[in-house]
């Protein structure tokens, strides 16, 4: 008890006796006794019987604790341990008292429900062509380490972005199954940027099973980025570089083992992608409230005028409103879908059934490889300076098992 925390109810109000310095009560109306007895109102239910006059019962004693809580959530060390029905409740008193709305207590709030009810406060996140929200919610979105799917199609994320170490990191490993960033002016050197730390440490996205590459400036050569996901099976790389012919099909098939679907896979949905939770509505909170942003005050004709040129308020409207980056034509939508997926155990393709075509491709396709490994040993050996084109072509599948090591 001597480490223990004391709190101390004197006069009516309860104070921590602590650095910690407690939410103060809302300020009251100049009407209203200023008795330090006299409770406040937050803890009367006010009614009107059927005569039509005001009466208040009190409220529970464990609803006057919650919103006691919720008010100083941000000094609540753990709620690990507490069931969920009272975590719901508590996450609910400090929705209705705005406490997300607060870019200070928001990420800590968040990190405390995240860290206790996992995927109860979010399982599921959909920020399709949202990028204002994602760039001015990162700190808050970091904290929902339990999501199962999470959607940034046309996020705008570029080939370095500062969610991509959040992506791969620890915490979504054990969670993430379905991934979508697709429409992002991703190249193949994003990607390699993007699996790094899988190919390199062995860590992070374990558990990924559908990835959307769609509509991204890749080649064939991002394929090999992403034979680090062990349990990958369903993987879209419509509107890409990627050209549907036989050497495509064999090369996914040799390097992932997956096959090419007729059918557009029911995965790469965007209506089945939704965001559930607990914080499902504050996430729409956020985004109201950057649409409307305070206008700025009006000095002068010349400040005014570069304020709403420049202005934040101008800019969240404007992308708010923008289109989708891709697919804006009806032309777009209705291109063929490469759409590849992992088959059954009992459907797999034997070697043995392969057309002589397929097999003839693929001795042709073997030899053309082994055609430019020497070429380009030979040009490496030739020139004084390698390039960094040809150094890296050099490296066998040893060196790169090596590389890995480290």
């Amino acid at each position: 008890m001597d480490n223990g925390t004391i709190y101390v109810r004197e006069k009516g109000s309860l104070r921590r006796v602590s650095d910690i310095v407690l939410a103060q009560p809302k300020p009251v109306s100049s009407c209203r006794r200023t008795n330090p007895f006299v409770l406040r109102k937050e803890h009367f239910i006010f009614t009107y019987n059927a005569e039509g006059s005001l009466r208040y019962t009190t409220k529970s004693l464990f609803d006057i604790t919650l919103l006691f809580v919720a008010d100083n959530i941000h000094h609540v060390d753990s709620l690990v341990g507490f069931p969920e029905q009272i975590g719901d409740r508590l996450f609910t008193a400090a929705e209705e008292n705005r406490v997300f709305l607060n870019a200070d207590i928001s990420p800590k709030a968040l990190q405390l429900f995240s860290d206790a009810y996992g995927e109860l406060v979010l399982g599921s996140l959909c920020l399709r062509n949202r990028f204002p929200l994602l760039h001015e919610r990162m700190n808050e979105i970091k904290t929902f380490h339990s999501l199962k799917s999470l959607d940034l199609f046309g996020c705008r994320l570029g080939d370095d972005h500062e969610i991509f170490p959040h992506l791969t990191s620890s915490s979504l490993a054990s969670s993430l199954i379905q991934l979508s960033i697709g429409g992002n002016s991703l190249s193949d050197v994003g990607l390699q940027r993007l699996t790094a730390p899988v190919r390199m440490m062995r860590k992070g996205l374990d558990c990924l099973q559908a990835l959307d590459l769609s509509y991204n400036p890749i080649s064939d050569r991002a394929l090999r980025y992403l034979t680090c996901l062990p349990k990958l099976e369903k993987l879209d790389v419509s509107g890409t570089r990627f050209k549907l012919c036989t050497t495509l099909k064999t090369t996914i098939w040799d390097q992932l083992g997956l096959i090419h679907s007729e059918k557009p896979l029911d995965t790469f949905d965007h209506a089945r992608c939704k965001t559930e939770g607990w914080a499902e509505q504050i996430v729409n909170q956020w985004e109201t409230n950057s649409s409307h942003m305070p206008k700025q005050k009006k000095i002068d004709e010349s400040r005014s005028s570069a304020l709403r040129f420049f202005g934040r308020q101008k800019f969240v409207r404007d992308v708010l409103n923008a289109a989708p980056l891709v697919c804006e034509s009806k032309e777009d939508a209705k291109k063929e879908r490469l759409h590849f997926y992992r088959p059954a155990a009992n459907n797999l393709i034997p070697e043995k059934h392969a057309s002589p075509a397929t097999n003839h491709q693929g001795k042709a396709l073997q030899n053309i490889k082994k055609r430019k490994r020497q070429s380009e040993t030979r040009d490496s050996a030739c020139q004084s300076v390698p390039t960094k084109h040809s150094s890296s072509s050099v490296l066998t599948a040893e060196d790169v098992d090596l590389l890995n090591c480290y």
